[in-house]
């Protein structure tokens, strides 16, 4: 063969290929997407190392070549980080959420909803926000203790604090944990109201203490529902309950006398939305007795990440998916402006709006707007003694590669070490 020919056949067939997107069985984000502070970026791509030849693979042999690869990939494990936090209760000012204190007991979520508004926040510590979130797992050990030296200072002036916010509270870990069942305890003993918002069933395990809360109007319970579909909630909330556990749990909960609402958040354009008018219908037929919703927020790696799904799950409709999206977000993938990331804006959020608001209307149900209002602050009691608080650290058994490195500030400490990384 002539170099000249030698040198068609290299240009004809490149050798670097960037491989399609795989979903794994199980978890939400399909990459290990790099967080926004890393400095080195790395791309997966095909060298052609992995074929059995140095020639051409036919269409078939390639096919072969993806099922053995998918059969031999080993699963990825959920590792659980044992850390102990500075500080416990987060505070924020914003004025489109209706509360202003809330407690996180974990750092990522097992549950690996790809829409998590919560996802960037372990770029902070070096991680992916993609498959890292949700296999990498940080749990504030020393949560119940912080908490009860925060409700003991003279300063603390009760207010209902949002429980599990940013991350599920009752996430697969905390059954073996029960650091949401000792935070509880402590709330429970003091008579300091507090709001949950959930997607797992898990939360049945602790009615004796939500119950007796709930008759001194010290507690109130949102459960997310995104959809009724069974296959897009499996790919959308891969280790999360099932609709139709979520709604059991709705009923389970009100016949214990506790009120519950529900949480229809996000609402995905041509994914999720069609859904809207069912699952209110379906939620307040098991008990739900008020709802809201949230449009689709895509913060940071949440957009690429997020984009990545619809090509691997939805790849007819997603175009149409991120068209609707920036319709509604002023051209943009998202736009965090106060009064507009919670429905977005222009013709598609009001038309969301509206079927929302006649559903309510219809249903006879409530705008969860105060929720946080109706509950009692006054039966609150300090407890009679705050424990040792003991310096912060994450343990040794943490991640076994490196230290997270996360944004530096001048000081050279990781920016915000305690762990408290509220969206809000």
């Amino acid at each position: 063969m002539s170099e000249d020919n030698s040198d068609i056949e290299r240009e004809a067939r490149p050798p670097f290929v960037q491989p399609p997107l795989k979903a794994q069985k199980g978890r939400g984000a399909v990459s290990n997407l790099q967080g926004r502070y890393e400095v080195l970026a790395r791309e997966d791509i095909d060298d052609g190392w992995s074929h059995n030849s140095g020639e051409a693979d036919t269409e078939a042999d390639a096919n072969a070549d993806e099922n053995m690869e998918a059969d031999n990939a080993p699963a990825l494990k959920t590792q659980v980080i044992e850390e102990r936090a500075k500080s416990i209760l987060s505070r924020n000012q914003s004025p489109d959420v209706p509360f202003s204190v809330s407690l996180n007991p974990y750092r990522g979520c097992e549950h690996g909803c790809i829409y998590c508004f919560a996802r960037p926040t372990h770029s902070y510590l070096g991680l992916s926000p993609g498959l890292d979130f949700e296999s990498k797992i940080f749990a504030k050990v020393n949560a119940p203790e912080l908490l009860r030296h925060e409700l003991a200072k003279k300063s603390h002036v009760p207010e209902p604090i949002a429980l599990g916010v940013n991350t599920d509270a009752y996430q697969p870990c905390e059954r073996g944990l029960r650091l949401t069942r000792r935070v509880l305890e402590v709330l429970h003993a003091c008579e300091h109201p507090v709001v949950l918002i959930t997607k797992s069933s898990l939360i049945e395990r602790d009615i004796d203490l939500l119950a007796e809360m709930a008759s001194k109007r010290q507690t109130a319970v949102a459960v997310t529902l995104t959809t009724l579909d069974h296959t897009v909630a499996r790919t959308l909330e891969p280790r999360a309950a099932a609709p139709a556990r979520r709604l059991r749990t709705i009923r389970t909960l009100t016949d214990a006398g506790i009120p519950v609402g529900v949480s229809i958040a996000p609402v995905i354009p041509f994914v999720t939305e069609p859904d809207l008018e069912r699952v209110m219908a379906a939620a307040a037929e098991a008990g739900a007795i008020n709802a809201s919703y949230v449009v689709l927020r895509l913060p940071w790696e949440v957009s690429p990440l997020f984009r990545q799904w619809l090509e691997a799950h939805f790849p007819d409709r997603a175009q149409r998916v991120m068209n609707r999206v920036r319709d509604m977000r002023g051209g943009k993938d998202y736009d965090a402006t106060f009064g507009k990331r919670m429905h977005g804006e222009g013709v598609w959020a009001d038309m969301i709006r509206q079927r929302f608001e006649k559903a309510v209307a219809r249903l006879g149900m409530e705008v969860r707007s105060g929720r946080f209002r109706a509950l009692d602050t006054s039966r609150f009691r300090p407890p009679s003694v705050a424990p040792r608080i003991t310096p912060s650290a994450i343990t040794p058994a943490a991640i076994s590669t490196s230290a997270p490195t996360g944004r530096r500030k001048k000081t050279g400490k990781v920016g915000n070490p305690d762990g408290q990384f509220e969206l809000f």
